[in-house]
């Protein structure tokens, strides 16, 4: 793993390339409205106490938020995951972010906007089941 300016715990990152890593840092600057909406409340609240990264590298992949303590991942969808071609490819991408022994939770746009609170509370939940076994 290559190093970017600071230490960092690099189990986290479950081999993510330094590509995938920058590609992570440029994604952070054009997060979506909904993204900003839920990052605003994780980051600034930290659900009962829990820290999340924001577009985080995980293997292949980029996380829309990521709670490593909780191996927590948390996908903010648009209305492109509506189509069957990629709700399949989410599908993939969820069966092998499982096979690491993480827990992918998906929302839509519009939940995370108008229902933010809601969200926040499902999360919350699932939060306490992954810290307590």
């Amino acid at each position: 793993m290559a190093y970017l300016g600071r230490t960092r715990d690099f189990s986290m990152y479950y081999g993510a390339s330094k590509e995938m890593i920058l590609k992570a840092r440029a994604l952070r600057q054009n997060m979506t409205r909904a993204e900003k909406v839920l990052w605003e409340r994780l980051r600034k609240k930290r659900p009962d106490g829990h820290k999340f990264r924001n577009q985080h590298p995980i293997d292949i992949f980029i996380a829309d938020f990521y709670c490593h303590e909780c191996r927590l991942i948390i996908e903010v969808d648009g209305g492109i995951h509506d189509v069957p071609e990629i709700r399949d490819k989410d599908q993939g991408r969820t069966d092998e972010l499982e096979n690491l022994g993480l827990k992918i939770l998906r929302f839509t746009n519009e939940e995370v906007i108008y229902q933010t609170d809601k969200v926040v509370d499902i999360i919350k939940q699932h939060l306490r089941e992954r810290s307590t076994g």
